[in-house]
């Protein structure tokens, strides 16, 4: 899978990764020196505590979808605010509002460095 060339092409191409289904295919989306929010209130970083995380969410089957509600970028950081969601048919497993930020790779491509997935939850205080 390519990394996406656009910020604003990060959400779609992480729901795709996602959807593989394989771990390897979801971290090469990331800058594992960054920090992921894999639940509210704990946030964690380092590439084997990225991995267990994203095992954890790969672990709720269903097909992921993200709709990004918004990207801003300056230079070589961007910010997008998301809604997503895992689906198994009918039934909704999980469903958030989330905050990432984005930056450009010195090949032109742009990997996620904070992947907060519930940064904008109205009742999130942390």
């Amino acid at each position: 899978m390519n990394l996406p060339t656009r910020a604003e092409d990060a959400h779609a191409a992480l729901a795709a990764a996602f959807n593989t289904g394989d771990v390897a295919t979801v971290m090469n989306l990331y800058d594992v020196t960054g920090v992921i929010v894999p639940e509210p209130g704990k946030p964690v970083s380092g590439k084997e505590n990225f991995e267990e995380a994203i095992k954890a969410i790969l672990s709720i089957k269903g097909k992921m979808e993200i709709k990004t509600v918004y990207c801003l970028q300056t230079g070589n950081i961007a910010v997008g605010r998301s809604e997503w969601n895992i689906t198994d048919g009918d039934e909704v497993k999980i469903s958030a509002k989330g905050i990432e930020v984005m930056r450009e790779q010195a090949d032109g491509t742009w990997k996620i460095v904070v992947d907060h997935a519930f940064g904008a939850e109205t009742n999130l205080f942390a």
